[in-house]
């Protein structure tokens, strides 16, 4: 059932912007500075969409001096993965299955 995936988690990688971060930190471990480099999205933005990753569990953060670096969380990905998974094998399984209708 489709209600069992987080819809915060969905949400949160449903931007393209935070789809993009994500796929970049899978990579590596970068700060901002790195970030608004790479995706040329303006440093107040991209702060927004790292506090909605953050916020989702997607990525942890870990201040160095005046900068702070982000590192994506694979078991978030993993238990998204599990679930989608899931829900594939849930419709496999019920393929012939058909309401009728009244």
């Amino acid at each position: 059932m489709l209600t069992s995936v987080d819809p915060d988690l969905i949400r949160a990688l449903g931007d393209p912007l935070r789809l993009r971060i994500v796929t970049l930190l899978a990579s590596e471990t970068l700060c901002t500075t790195h970030l608004v480099e790479e995706t040329g999205a303006k440093q107040t933005n991209l702060s927004n969409h790292l506090k909605v990753l953050r916020e989702a569990g997607v990525v942890d953060t870990e201040p160095c001096g005046r900068f702070t670096y982000y590192r994506l969380r694979p078991e978030a990905l993993a238990g998204l993965s599990e679930q989608f998974a899931a829900l594939a094998e849930s419709a496999r399984a019920a393929a012939g299955n058909k309401r009728s209708c009244p």
